[in-house]
């Protein structure tokens, strides 16, 4: 599931690390201070932190939905293959 567009940094990950990073970066970038130079790089990576984010709520809820997607209606659990 990696994505070449975001940085193997943000990549190793959790997605609570992410989100904190991100939080932060969206503070700095509405008290709109420092350069613009600056403010464009750090949009950039908040927009990559942001798909890293999706990537791994996608996959939590296709680890869910392995566990309730039995044909018959039964609760089950498989194995989740993220590759």
């Amino acid at each position: 599931m990696s994505d070449p567009q975001i940085p193997s940094d943000i990549q190793a990950m959790s997605f609570e690390e992410a989100i904190a990073e991100l939080e932060e970066i969206v503070k700095r970038l509405e008290g709109g201070k420092g350069k613009l130079d600056e403010a464009v790089t750090c949009y950039e990576r908040g927009t990559q932190l942001r798909r890293h984010c999706e990537a791994k709520l996608a996959e939590a809820q296709a680890k869910i939905d392995k566990i309730v997607a039995r044909a018959d209606g039964s609760l089950a659990t498989e194995p989740f293959d993220a590759a």
